[in-house]
């Protein structure tokens, strides 16, 4: 069961939800946090990786609240999955409501990623106890 109140995974990234980045309701826009999301997933699958990765799905995402302007936006992963080319993060993000106020789970959403060389060619990803 997961905890409503704690996020899973490590911290990859704090941004501030700034008015620019709203929809027309005045929340802040959903591509906006699912690109946070995405930029997260990515730092930390090129660390599993040891080197360039590439989004290739994005899946069971759920909004289950809106991110408001003002809001700090926390997005966390947790790692789920590595196949010989794929790396697949669950990724959360939570929201710190205008900056101080309550700690709240705002999306969810499955990344996989796919290590790739300079040609952009798939590669296997290293071992886990490789040196990086």
């Amino acid at each position: 069961m997961d905890d409503i109140h704690t996020p899973r995974g490590e911290l990859q990234i704090r941004q501030l939800a700034m008015p620019a980045d709203t929809n027309p309701a005045g929340d802040i826009f959903g591509g906006w946090v699912m690109a946070q999301m995405d930029a997260a997933g990515g730092i930390a699958a090129a660390g599993v990786a040891q080197g360039r990765v590439v989004t290739v799905a994005a899946s069971t995402m759920v909004f289950i609240q809106p991110v408001k302007v003002g809001d700090v936006v926390c997005v966390y992963t947790s790692l789920k999955r590595v196949g010989r080319t794929s790396i697949t993060f669950d990724v959360e993000t939570w929201v710190l409501r205008r900056r101080i106020g309550d700690r709240l789970k705002v999306t969810q959403a499955e990344f996989t990623f796919v290590a790739v060389d300079e040609a952009g060619k798939p590669r296997p990803v290293p071992p886990a106890d490789a040196p990086g």
